[in-house]
């Protein structure tokens, strides 16, 4: 019985690694060239509710020694995001891209089939830069689960970087929120913590 438990023991741990290679392989064009990283998304991430310096893409450019780009809009559905993805994003050589979109459709009634959508040629559009993505799913008391299943969905066909629920422990902190939607200073650095995670991991640093 001993070797039998040897040999189960070595198929178990050979299979671990190979689940760890396909996750990295998962994520596509690894080893990108491009100079930038892109932080693309709405208020989260033009850092409303912080002081200067304070937003989450101004705490990665001083943990990272790459450039970091905040191309934020307050209030940008995913739509909005397709109109100026090119100047914003495409047109910036872009290593890296840190897409957050989603909120603002779901405020404005956006049917999610149209979102996702949206996201998925946002997602594809960068990758055929060579560029990788990580999506950033943010979750509110405002926004159901079954709307956010398509993150996950999305994330795994087109080989993205998935942050599930970034502003988990946030958005129920009153300590970590400057309004109702958006964190404060305090809130922000937990944000900026998680997506440094993804990057390190994609970027190999």
């Amino acid at each position: 019985m001993r070797p039998l438990k040897k040999e189960v023991l070595l198929f178990c741990i050979l299979c671990l690694a190979l689940c760890s290679c396909a996750k990295d392989k998962g994520i596509k064009n690894i080893g990108s060239k491009g100079s930038n990283i892109i932080c693309f998304g709405n208020s989260l991430t033009l850092g409303i509710g912080a002081s200067a310096g304070n937003d989450y893409p101004s705490i990665l450019a001083k943990q990272i020694e790459l450039p970091v780009i905040n191309a934020g809009q307050a209030g940008d559905t995913t739509q909005d995001a397709l109109k100026r993805l090119k100047r914003d994003v495409l047109n910036r050589d872009p290593r890296l891209v840190v897409v957050e979109f989603g909120g603002n459709d779901f405020l404005q009634g956006v049917p999610k089939e149209i979102t996702l959508k949206n996201l998925e040629k946002i997602i594809e559009s960068i990758q055929e830069t060579k560029a990788m993505v990580v999506l950033v799913e943010v979750r509110t008391a405002i926004i159901g689960d079954k709307y956010l299943s398509g993150f996950k969905k999305i994330a795994g066909q087109r080989g993205a970087y998935l942050i599930p629920n970034v502003l988990k422990g946030i958005m129920t902190n009153s300590n970590l929120k400057s309004d109702h939607i958006h964190p404060n200073n305090k809130g922000y650095k937990i944000m900026a913590a998680r997506i440094l995670k993804a990057l390190k991991k994609c970027l190999k640093l």
